[in-house]
């Protein structure tokens, strides 16, 4: 099957391909921007399938559909949990939240071979996919928490967590009072649970809280390390993945 990747950053499009190699997957061609893509869309056979990141450097990747009529199933990659919702309902085959899990882009794979699409014209509506960009649909997050302490239930304020962190197969939430609790969760549930607005995962050990973060220093293979007000039992380090993201969350 013929497979292109759409991706603005070039450590990411390497990275996928790499993955993708591994699979058994050959992918003809690395685009890099809106432009890019229109260009390589006007003068190339559409492939049968593309890895598209959601937010590209020139603009958000569903314009290269306003300008060019694909028939390619899609496989959607971002960062950010309410572009991917949206794109999870369009005529994809699926998405994926970055960084891109192995095992995760395995089962991508096979769910497109399974459905073995017919090429077919993308039917998308641009307007509302950018309201929703925009706006997103608000939605409920938790605010509290709970967790058992000796006979007692700790109820904990989701504005009270400086951090998320995995250690030894259990989550943990630690609080702006420097305690740390066992929650009875994961953090891939917890991405359904915390406001994006305020919680970001900087890796697969943590989510942090924007509110709390202290200090953020330029780290070894260009990433960075966050410091919290209270929290240092572990290094907090944002994974060189979703630095760029990162970044554009903060702002």
């Amino acid at each position: 099957m013929k497979t292109i990747i759409i991706e603005d950053e070039k450590p990411s499009a390497r990275r996928l391909n790499r993955l993708l190699e591994d699979l058994g997957v050959e992918v003809s061609v690395l685009l890099h921007s809106v432009e890019e893509a229109i260009n390589w869309f006007h003068n190339n056979e559409h492939p049968d399938l593309i890895f598209l990141d959601i937010q590209l450097s020139d603009g958000l990747s569903f314009e290269i559909f306003e300008a060019v009529e694909v028939k390619s199933a899609i496989i959607f990659t971002t960062a950010f949990d309410e572009y991917a919702l949206q794109a999870f309902k369009l005529n994809s085959i699926d998405y994926l939240l970055k960084p891109i899990d192995d095992e995760d882009l395995e089962i991508a794979v096979k769910k497109y071979k399974s459905l073995a699409p017919k090429k077919e014209k993308l039917t998308l509506d641009f307007e509302d996919i950018k309201k929703l960009l925009v706006n997103p649909i608000e939605r409920e997050f938790k605010k509290r928490f709970t967790t058992k302490v000796g006979q007692h239930l700790k109820i904990i304020n989701a504005d009270e967590v400086e951090c998320f962190y995995s250690e030894n197969k259990g989550t943990y939430a630690s609080t702006t009072e420097g305690r740390n609790y066992l929650l009875e969760t994961t953090l891939e549930n917890l991405e359904e649970d915390l406001d994006p607005k305020i919680f970001f995962r900087v890796s697969r050990k943590f989510y942090v809280n924007v509110n709390c973060i202290k200090d953020i220093v330029s780290y070894t293979n260009s990433r960075l390390q966050i410091k919290l007000m209270k929290f240092n039992e572990q290094e907090i380090i944002v994974s060189r993945e979703r630095v760029r993201d990162f970044k554009l969350w903060l702002e």
